[in-house]
């Protein structure tokens, strides 16, 4: 259990591989930890040095008092990386993630050499949507959204298995504060002209049943990358590295086979 001390922010993380391992970091959705990807992580190729963390507000990292922009949180990526030792590294970003890796690519090319945009899009829902979900958790707590979500998030039939109640459950679990404060994010940010002046590889994945973010914004927003691809893994929602690991990590690894790992 590893906590980086950022400027007052201590943020939850865990480095998994070798020390010369090309560097990998993955960065979570809304409402997760980095347990998310856990399925995954022994289906991809050896040798990879893996960076994983809670974001503010999230897992057993610091929760301050929100809201949080965009910003904030990619500066804590930035921070996470600097203090790590992560450079030049391979970005994989799912929903949140996606945007935050967005944003650090944009900022600190140096710390990113590629990205993988997984269910995410340069800009996710309206401000006014945002306000109305913002608004009933800080009513009735995450409870007040949790069903809807799980709609959006998986497919009908994970709603029927015992893994799925894990997932309800560590959403239920989130700091309301932390939930709230990044919806309020993601509600101010919009990639598009940023996202668009990118040069480096990129990949989009998107799954056919994901609510939250459908397959046409994921690959809309990875189109605006010159030469980039997009992936749709069939029967998957908004997490497909939880209901579909095996595909998700055949993908992530032609990838990175593709950046030379």
């Amino acid at each position: 259990m590893h906590m980086a001390n950022l400027d007052g922010l201590r943020l939850h993380y865990r480095i998994d591989g070798p020390k010369d391992g090309t560097p990998v970091v993955f960065a979570n959705s809304l409402g997760t930890d980095f347990r998310l990807w856990d399925q995954i992580l022994p289906l991809l190729p050896q040798g990879l040095r893996i960076l994983r963390f809670d974001k503010r507000g999230h897992g057993l990292s610091d929760c301050p008092k929100g809201p949080y922009s965009m910003g904030q949180l990619i500066s804590d990526t930035e921070k996470l990386m600097d203090h790590t030792g992560f450079k030049d590294a391979i970005f994989v970003g799912l929903s949140i993630g996606g945007m935050i890796a967005q944003g650090l690519a944009t900022k600190r090319l140096d710390l990113v050499r590629a990205v993988v945009l997984s269910n995410t899009g340069a800009k996710i829902g309206t401000r006014e949507m945002w306000a109305e979900r913002i608004d009933a958790v800080n009513a009735g707590g995450l409870a007040a959204v949790v069903d809807p979500t799980m709609q959006r998030w998986f497919s009908a039939p994970f709603h029927k298995t015992d893994q799925f109640h894990a997932w309800r459950n560590m959403f239920l679990n989130c700091p309301a504060e932390g939930w709230t404060g990044c919806g309020a994010a993601i509600a101010g940010t919009d990639f598009y002209s940023t996202t668009a002046s990118l040069r480096l590889p990129a990949l989009g994945i998107a799954g056919t049943e994901d609510g939250s973010t459908p397959p046409d914004l994921v690959r809309e927003t990875t189109d605006l990358i010159p030469g980039s691809d997009t992936k749709v893994i069939r029967g998957a929602g908004h997490l497909p590295c939880v209901e579909k690991p095996e595909e998700y990590a055949a993908i992530l690894t032609e990838f990175l086979k593709a950046q030379g790992v």
